[in-house]
């Protein structure tokens, strides 16, 4: 799973699945779209004015559990 942040469009993109996938688009309003693979696999979730719609605060706190995983980068 890979989360992006563009500050600059105030997207955030949620990656599930690793690689490049042919997808549909669903539209669940006008800020949140999945993109749904072969398969109906969902491929990712993509929220768009980002900020108003998880609010503006702080980050949400975000809890792994019995989840392997290895931090590749972290925001400077």
């Amino acid at each position: 799973m890979k989360i992006s942040y563009d500050q600059e469009t105030d997207s955030l993109y949620i990656r599930l699945v690793d690689g490049y996938h042919e997808c549909r688009t669903l539209r669940l309003s006008e800020e949140i779209a999945l993109n749904i693979g072969a398969s109906e696999v969902l491929v990712g979730i993509e929220i768009l004015d980002a900020k108003e719609v998880l609010g503006s605060g702080q980050l949400p706190k975000i809890v792994l559990e019995n989840i392997p995983f290895q931090v590749i980068s972290t925001a400077a």
